[in-house]
């Protein structure tokens, strides 16, 4: 019988079949992230733990866990969370739950974020409901010919910067708005140039060219605040930038002089340079959209991750190599 931690609970049913083989299972019955200390007070002598993003686990909390922790089992695509060297070196499995489904949902938000911006659908939205001259008609009085005027898609230039399986469905959408697609990333993708028409060029010329920016890359040392003021500068003057990949890839506070200077016309993030908290300045903007982390947040993609976290932790406690392996190194040296 093993001991399993859930730090939040998710949705579905998944976290019933930890209890497979009459493991003790517990789930943290706060419906917010745990603090640091909160996390190493319950976590104590676990030989599995189920994570999200908002849990930080590093060399000192899986030293205080225990050595006969087996495995983190990351709640998500993204590990920015957990220190992968330092489990690593402990002999700790680390697996998340990467899948089409969750690439198709962050895909498909993307682009609502991409329409809503181009038709000010957030602002109309806000003018419509407001407290109008009307009794009971909000701020629509009437069409206006001039009211809320947006952009067209169709034909534009749209810039993809990592054309990995999110980007390459996000161009994948383009084309049914006969939008042109550039793309930028490390090694080039030829078949997809062929398949699909992107064309590739080298980031500088990619923000020049592009009327909507969409961001789609890990964060690492190197897309930290990759787009920052020189970037802003070198961007098309009353084009988009999209961001539903991390937030630390955007320096926001220079996302907020490029805004107000009226050199970008508007902004979607749906992840933040410092989450949750967010400048009080982008929240002001009226041409900025601003969703909570949920590009992922479909019921096919949430039961996928469920199903994943939780069929990786009863693959390891059972002596099995679980399919989304971080670490794959470790798998030869793991805890027994």
């Amino acid at each position: 019988m093993a001991k399993i931690f859930v730090t939040r609970k998710i949705p579905g049913s998944f976290l019933e079949k930890l209890k497979t083989n009459g493991n003790s299972v517990v789930i943290s019955e706060d419906d917010r992230p745990l603090t640091a200390s909160e996390l190493l007070e319950r976590s104590k002598g676990v030989d599995a733990i189920i994570t999200l993003l908002s849990d930080k686990i590093d060399g000192d909390v899986a030293d205080a866990i225990g050595p006969q922790l087996k495995i983190v089992s990351n709640y998500a695509v993204g590990f920015d969370n957990i220190d992968v060297k330092a489990l690593t070196d402990r002999g700790i499995p680390i697996t998340n739950t990467p899948s089409t489904e969750v690439n198709e949902a962050v895909a498909e938000h993307t682009w609502a974020l991409i329409s809503a911006l181009a038709r000010r659908v957030v602002e109309s939205d806000e003018f419509v409901r407001q407290e109008g001259y009307f009794e009971g008609r909000g701020g629509y009085k009437g069409w206006e010919p001039g009211l809320f005027l947006g952009v067209n898609l169709i034909g534009k230039t749209l810039g993809i910067v990592g054309l990995g399986r999110i980007g390459t469905m996000v161009a994948r959408r383009a084309q049914g708005y006969n939008m042109q697609v550039i793309y930028n990333k490390h090694t080039r993708d030829l078949e997809c140039e062929e398949k699909m028409g992107v064309k590739y060029c080298e980031f500088d010329t990619l923000l020049a060219e592009s009327d909507v920016v969409t961001l789609h890359v890990p964060l690492t040392e190197e897309t930290r605040h990759m787009i920052n003021e020189d970037a802003f500068s070198k961007m098309k003057k009353g084009s988009f930038l999209i961001n539903t990949a991390r937030g630390p890839v955007v320096n926001e506070l220079d996302l907020v002089d490029a805004l107000k200077s009226g050199h970008l016309s508007g902004a979607a993030l749906d992840v933040f340079d410092n989450e949750p908290n967010i400048s009080p300045k982008l929240i002001a903007m009226p041409n900025v959209i601003l969703t909570p982390h949920i590009a992922s947040a479909t019921k096919e993609a949430r039961d996928k991750m469920g199903e994943q976290a939780v069929s990786a932790v009863l693959e390891v406690l059972s002596g099995k190599k679980p399919e989304n392996l971080v670490n794959p190194e470790v798998w030869e040296k793991r805890r027994r």
